[in-house]
């Protein structure tokens, strides 16, 4: 199978409210998914707008993530 991605990058925010500050599990309802985006910049700036309208919320955490094509039969 080839490369959904054909050679390209793409990248999400990912994140939400965790139980804790372990920041190992979402509660419930809180999840949050942005993107696809084509840039690191493009993703980097929905991070930081959502995560500044959440600073008050110490457990709130995003990540950002870069997607990459997984071999077929993995």
């Amino acid at each position: 199978m080839n490369d959904p991605l054909n050679g390209r990058e793409i990248w999400v925010v990912w994140g939400g409210i965790f139980r804790d500050t372990s920041f190992a599990e979402l509660e419930e309802g809180t999840e949050e998914l942005h993107g696809p985006f084509h840039s690191l910049e493009a993703a980097e700036k929905v991070w930081l707008e959502r995560m500044r309208r959440m600073v008050d919320i110490a457990s709130h955490r995003l990540f950002v993530l870069r997607a990459q094509a997984v071999p077929a039969g993995r």
